[in-house]
């Protein structure tokens, strides 16, 4: 009677699956062929630890034709994660890994090669965040390209030139009556953080990220954990000292006398550093009393627009507010003006009347 596997039925005939767990918990995987010696005694002949390699061997061994290697997404997403995610930014990554989430219950199943644009283009009108649906595509466009690097597949990228769904950007604008509704009832270390965000340009995360050390007598030295981009904002013009060098000596002095040991520039009032969470829920807590006062009033448009202030409405309203467009870019730490003057001006352009 024919032998038939009672495991690893996932593999050709002979060939063997042996897993070991290591002390640090994860698991080693190794595949064998299950032979025989010249004196017919059974052996185990190491395949290696690479299945689709361990499966080429095995053809050599047993005189089979080579199996087609049918690699599933899965397998390339797993690559993707371990070997390409870490090496991005802390952002990044987790933008990535929120995408490959979709990603996976999508295609994991999938093979590589099976995958066409039009499949793609499917996925994208079915989803229903559509600037989500972009990303998405976009990431499975650069796993594709990665997969052809690493010898996966040799198919054209699939994502290559599907059409993404069309973006409009956010233009609401933080006016001087809404960014003084939230500014007045804000906490002190929320007051500082704004002030810091609107003179230097930068985003939330780079605000709260910015150290004393980061200051000299002549500049506030930025690197941005987006892009990696230094900056080095100027904290004097024509020997004077300008607003952002005002506003760094005095919370330089507010560390000396609130005794803070943590290096960052943004501190509550005891001293401790503020984190992104604390910065919202001050926020939010500063938002929810304005529009109280502006309902009192019964001021319900100014309630409404107060609403859709958000922190990072802040860096748009310092590039709206720069006359300059390539200051503004250069500020914001743009490599091309264009992003500066379509996603984030949101005022219009000062022109003059006919007559």
């Amino acid at each position: 009677m024919r032998f038939k596997k009672a495991s690893n039925r996932d593999l050709p005939p002979r060939m063997l699956r042996r897993v070991r767990t290591l002390k640090s918990g994860k698991q080693w995987v190794g595949y064998y062929y299950d032979g025989r010696d010249e004196s017919g005694k059974r052996i185990e002949v190491p395949l290696g630890t690479d299945l689709d390699v361990a499966k080429i061997e095995w053809a050599k061994l047993d005189r089979k034709a080579v199996p087609k290697i049918t690699r599933l997404l899965g397998d390339v997403f797993n690559r993707y994660e371990r070997d390409v995610i870490p090496g991005k930014m802390p952002r990044t990554q987790k933008d990535n890994l929120l995408s490959l989430r979709q990603l996976r219950a999508a295609f994991s199943d999938a093979p590589i090669d099976a995958i066409t644009p039009q499949i793609i283009a499917q996925y994208r009108d079915k989803r229903s965040g559509k600037v989500r649906a972009n990303r998405e595509i976009s990431l499975l466009s650069h796993i594709y390209n990665m997969a052809r690097e690493w010898g996966v597949t040799e198919r054209e990228n699939p994502a290559a030139g599907v059409r993404k769904n069309k973006e409009r950007p956010r233009d609401f604008y933080a006016g001087p009556e809404i960014w003084n509704a939230v500014y007045y009832r804000a906490a002190s270390e929320l007051r500082d953080a704004m002030d810091l965000a609107y003179l230097t340009g930068q985003r939330p995360a780079d605000v709260l990220s910015m150290r004393a050390t980061d200051c000299n007598d002549v500049y506030l030295q930025v690197a941005q954990s987006k892009t990696s981009k230094k900056l080095r904002i100027e904290l004097r013009a024509e020997d004077q000292v300008n607003q952002l060098g005002q506003l760094v000596e005095r919370l330089l002095t507010q560390r000396k006398e609130r005794g803070v040991r943590n290096p960052y520039l943004i501190t509550t009032q005891d001293g401790r550093a503020v984190t992104a969470s604390m910065l919202r829920l001050r926020f939010d807590d500063a938002r929810k009393t304005a529009i109280g006062y502006a309902l009192i009033d019964e001021d319900k448009i100014l309630a409404e627009q107060i609403r859709q202030f958000q922190f990072r409405d802040i860096r748009p309203k310092a590039a709206s507010e720069i006359n300059d467009l390539v200051h503004a870019s250069r500020l914001l730490g743009h490599s091309d003006k264009r992003i500066t003057e379509t996603v984030y001006r949101r005022i219009g352009e000062v022109v003059k009347p006919t007559r």
